[in-house]
């Protein structure tokens, strides 16, 4: 069958979205830089439905990113078709949750799907310019729950993911955005990454150390405590590092660090910002309790202008569900 042939009648994806937990190796001596650790979390993320049509039409949020993405994929699967995208849910872009990545590996996914055609995740992330430094996005696409990559190394292949684990659901994650404000992106990193000094080896090193012998062992023991006091080091030595390009702060949102501080104050752990944020994020024992803090925090006026979310972890990848005229299945 031509690969221009469609041989359904549409295709949803739904990618979770995910927090950006921290960089292990900023010094990159070994050879290898980065290497980030992801979860992906259920109540947020990004929904597309793409099918066929006379004519090219994409509706709802981020529609340029999306017209670029699927021309792209257009072009290296060497289809001439046309195609009507809907994107009924995304997460809001530059707020360090991944949202590039996840609209543009939906379409991929759903353009390669709707056409009866095998999903190369990685390979279609580097062709759309996704996973330059951070690999967890690709890899909490395929697995859900959390992921550690091993850092890009000197070819243009994504970095490799070298853990995933399952996080316990009962966990509950707050997630707070910051409407107002938008992290570092596009030259705005490039520049903030040429600025900062050397990353110290010692430093990195303690990082990987914290990673594989604090975090992930707390984690395969279901250990909030130790799994978010490793966190927050991680979260506080980063965030010093950051500081000098984040206006001498550990958070690009001061609403955001204001809101965190009374959260720890009550009890919530494991306390960050993802990636450049705006967005920060806190554990708690439970989605009973993030409920609770997540109440608490709405009532305060220094709050009002954030958009404070209870989630939990999400232990699976993306949903693809393709429609024949069979019926729906998921692939």
């Amino acid at each position: 069958m031509s690969r221009s042939a469609p041989i359904a009648d549409s295709v949803t994806v739904s990618v979770p979205a995910r927090l950006h937990l921290g960089f292990m190796d900023l010094n990159g001596g070994l050879g290898r830089r980065f290497g980030g650790i992801g979860l992906a979390l259920r109540g947020l993320g990004t929904t597309i439905t793409i099918a066929p049509a006379a004519r090219q039409h994409i509706e709802g949020p981020e529609q340029e990113r999306a017209r670029v993405c699927l021309d792209r994929m257009r072009r290296l699967l060497d289809l001439s078709g046309a195609y009507r995208v809907e994107i009924e849910e995304t997460v809001p872009a530059h707020a360090g949750l991944g949202s590039g990545t996840q609209l543009a590996l939906a379409i991929a996914a759903g353009v390669r799907r709707l056409h009866g055609l095998p999903l190369d995740v990685a390979h279609d992330a580097i062709h759309l310019g996704r996973g330059l430094r951070s690999g967890t996005g690709i890899g909490l696409f395929t697995r859900g729950g959390l992921v550690v990559d091993g850092g890009r190394g000197a070819d243009n292949a994504p970095a490799p993911i070298i853990c995933h684990m399952g996080v316990p659901e009962s966990w509950g994650v707050l997630v707070l955005l910051d409407p107002a404000r938008q992290g570092l992106h596009g030259p705005q990193e490039v520049a903030a990454f040429a600025a900062l000094a050397p990353f110290p080896a010692e430093e990195a090193a303690r990082l990987c150390r914290l990673v594989v012998m604090k975090l992930l062992p707390a984690l395969a023991e279901n250990d909030l405590a130790g799994f978010a006091g490793a966190i927050g080091e991680l979260q506080m030595r980063l965030g010093d590092y950051y500081a000098p390009v984040q206006g001498g702060c550990r958070f690009t949102s001061p609403d955001v660090a204001a809101a965190l501080r009374l959260l720890e104050r009550e009890g919530a752990v494991g306390i960050g910002q993802s990636s450049w944020g705006p967005t920060g994020f806190a554990f708690a024992r439970s989605y009973a309790e993030a409920t609770r803090l997540a109440t608490l925090l709405r009532q305060e006026p220094e709050s009002r202008g954030l958009d404070i979310r209870v989630c939990a972890a999400l232990n699976r990848g993306a949903d693809i569900n393709v429609r024949t005229a069979a019926g729906a299945h998921h692939a």
